[in-house]
């Protein structure tokens, strides 16, 4: 029981890197591939509150 409470965290802290790369390096990139429905031109000026939420799930992570 407890090997499998150990991989889910683990698989979980895996998701939340997932999310903090995803939303701080590649938001303006995979992001628009992501959100096809979204304006072009929202990436950028959301940039840094995708940053900020990145962030966040880095902590999350650790």
């Amino acid at each position: 029981m407890d090997l499998t409470i150990k991989i889910l965290i683990g698989v979980i802290a895996l998701f939340h890197c997932y999310i903090l790369w995803f939303e701080m390096f590649a938001w303006e990139t995979r992001g628009r591939k992501v959100f096809r429905g979204f304006p072009k031109e929202l990436f950028s000026q959301t940039k840094v509150m995708a940053a900020n939420q990145g962030l966040y799930n880095g902590f999350l992570a650790a």
